[in-house]
Order: C-alpha cells, then sequence, then structure tokens
C-alpha cells in the first residue's frame, strides 16, 4: 500500500512539474509577440516592449474590418468538417447528429482544459451509433491526415503567389513537412491494408487477443484509407475545412496590411499546424503567439499589427467555435461539468482511450 501511495505521490508530482513547466514556457513564447528579450546581457531591461502596449490596447477595436469575416470563417469549419467526417465513415451517420458532435468536440477542445475535443467526438459517436470507439478514433484520425495533407498542397501553391519569393525561405521547413506528409499517409494505407491480415492470423493463433482486438478496431477505423478512391474521396472533402481557415488567416494578413497577404493565410496556418503538433510540448497557446507573431513580422507587418494578428486571430477562433459548440452542448442537454477533465464523460473517453485498445476483438 506504501508503494503504491508513493507512486501516486511521484506520478501527481511529476504531472503538477510538467503543468509548471508547460506554464512557464508558454508564458514565454506567448511574451515574444509583445516583447523582446535582452538575453545578451547589454543595456535596458530584460523585456522590452516590442511597442507601446496601451496604443496598442486603443487600437485593437480598428481590426474588426477583418476580425469579423474571420470568425465566420473559422465558425463555418464545425459544419464542413461534419460534412467531411461521413466519406471516413463506414455506416451512414445524420449529417445534425456528425454536426452537433464536431460542434461539441470544437468546444471541448478550445474551452476545456486537456485538448480533448477530437476523443471527446469519436467517443459520443461511438455512444450514440453504437460503433467501436477504436473505429470512430480511426476515422476522425484520417480525416485529420486528409486535411494536413490538402494544408500541404495549398501551402506549397502558395509558392506561386505574389509572396512567392519571401516564401521560399520556407522551402526547407516544406520539404520536411511534405515528407512527414507522405510518411504518415503511407503508415495510415500500410496499417489499413495489414492490420486486419495480421489481426486474422494472430486469432488463428490463438496468440495475444488483445492486440487481436486492437488491430481488427484499426483496420476497420482507417478501412477508408485501403482504397485510392476512397482516400481520394476524403481528400476532397478535406479541402473544404482547409481553404475556410487558410482564407480567413489570408484576411486577416491583408487586414493588417499585409498587400497580397490572401496567398499567405495557407503559409500561416501549415506553421500553426506543424508548430502546435509537437508531441509532448504542453505549450499551445504559447507556440500560436510565437509561430503567429514571428509569420506575420516575417511576411512585412509591423510588430504592433503582428502582436494584433495573433491576439484577434487566437480570440476570433476560440470565440466563434465556442459560441457554435455551446448551442449545442445546450441542446444535447450536456453539463460542462461532464465535459471537464475529471468529469464523467471525460472520464468515460479516457477510459476507452486506455482499455479499449486492447479488449478482444468480438464475434
Amino acid at each position: 500500500m506504501k508503494g503504491r501511495a508513493r507512486r501516486a505521490g511521484g506520478r501527481a508530482l511529476f504531472k503538477a512539474l510538467l503543468a509548471v513547466f508547460g506554464l512557464v514556457l508558454s508564458v514565454v513564447l506567448l511574451s515574444t509577440a509583445f516583447f523582446k528579450w535582452n538575453l545578451s546581457g547589454g543595456p535596458g531591461p530584460l523585456l522590452q516592449p516590442r511597442f507601446p502596449l496601451g496604443q496598442f490596447v486603443r487600437d485593437l477595436p480598428g481590426h474588426l474590418v477583418w476580425l469579423v469575416p474571420f470568425m465566420l470563417l473559422q465558425a463555418s469549419l464545425i459544419p464542413l468538417r461534419a460534412v467531411q467526417w461521413q466519406s471516413t465513415l463506414r455506416r451512414p451517420v445524420p449529417l445534425k447528429e456528425r454536426y452537433h458532435l464536431v460542434a461539441i468536440g470544437a468546444f471541448v477542445h478550445n474551452a476545456l482544459p486537456g485538448k480533448l475535443g477530437e476523443i471527446m467526438r469519436s467517443f459520443l459517436l461511438s455512444r450514440t451509433q453504437r460503433i467501436p470507439f477504436l473505429r470512430c478514433l480511426g476515422s476522425v484520425g484520417v480525416c485529420k491526415l486528409m486535411e494536413f495533407a490538402a494544408l500541404m498542397l495549398l501551402v506549397t501553391l502558395s509558392l506561386l503567389g505574389p509572396f512567392g519569393q519571401t516564401l521560399s525561405r520556407f522551402e526547407g521547413e516544406l520539404k520536411v513537412a511534405v515528407s512527414l506528409c507522405v510518411g504518415l499517409v503511407a503508415l495510415v494505407v500500410l496499417l489499413a491494408h495489414w492490420s486486419g491480415p495480421l489481426a486474422f492470423a494472430l486469432h488463428k493463433r490463438h496468440k495475444l487477443p488483445r492486440v487481436v482486438g486492437f488491430l481488427h478496431h484499426v483496420s476497420e477505423g482507417l478501412g477508408t484509407a485501403r482504397s485510392f478512391t476512397g482516400m481520394a474521396k476524403v481528400f476532397v472533402y478535406s479541402v473544404g475545412p482547409v481553404l475556410a481557415s487558410a482564407l480567413a488567416y489570408g484576411l486577416a494578413l491583408q487586414g493588417i496590411g499585409i498587400s497580397g497577404g490572401l496567398f499567405a493565410g495557407a503559409v500561416v496556418l501549415g506553421a500553426i499546424s506543424l508548430g502546435q503538433s509537437l508531441p509532448g510540448v504542453p505549450a499551445g497557446m504559447g507556440i500560436y503567439y510565437f509561430v503567429t507573431s514571428w509569420a506575420a513580422r516575417s511576411l512585412g507587418a509591423s510588430p504592433e499589427d503582428a502582436a494584433a494578428f495573433s491576439t484577434l486571430t487566437h480570440l476570433g477562433t476560440v470565440i466563434s467555435q465556442v459560441a457554435v459548440g455551446a448551442i449545442s452542448v445546450h441542446l444535447r442537454k450536456i453539463r460542462v461539468r461532464d465535459l471537464r477533465k475529471g468529469g464523467s464523460l471525460a472520464r468515460e473517453a479516457a477510459h476507452h482511450v486506455a482499455h479499449d485498445a486492447v479488449e478482444p476483438a468480438r464475434t
């Protein structure tokens, strides 16, 4: 008992230290949008403001002209992803159902800690449609992968626009991103093709029943990836959400005075996606402000406009998706406390992640 208590205490301490580390790292990264860090030890304070902060706050209302269409485009991601989701599901699910689940997932992702939005929408689909959880999660995974592929294509096409020379500085990072995308697509296709036969072979030999169950559900969840036509269909449906989001960021860049900024929205979106996809880095908000402000300054924005771009695009995304998601949460009569980490629905979803993957397949 003492050993268990000691281990539990050690895990709690590790989680607390990780949370503190994440908070400090996020604050440091976020501050780079507004301050320069004087780490050379030269004259002046450690933090040097990039611009007068008081004037910055007073000028924020002037950006409403582009913030409103930005928020509308970000809100449109929810119905577009609801349409996209059916292309990876093996069974027809009503559009209304898919819409509400995507909206609830967006609410959880943006309003509650833990970034459990995709897990939550997969869990709720599993619960309402009686589909195994891993199959639902696999369908969402294919959607996200095809969005990433569509984004990489859009970023590549952006190099042909008026910012071609400016964006060429990102050519090395783009090659890495495209290679990562191709590798992930290849991995998903391999899993889709071979997880089923491998599960069958293990089942015949009466070996590793839990692994058999896991592979069986993975095979079903990634079923769309077993055919070129299926993947192409998902890719086509993935263009809508990516194009809407890239257009939103392009309008914002144009709004802060960057001529031809519409063509650079995809690049900024790609930088955000890559920056926030780093595993094990609990500083998503800080990374967002660091990446977006740096990208805007690189494209010619003033430090003040770059900081406004970071601040308002972040707030606009959160407010628009939380507002739309909150309507679905209300209509479905779900209590917010049940969606929080530690709430009943969140606990059940976490339980599925931890245990469903190792349940034997039912025949």
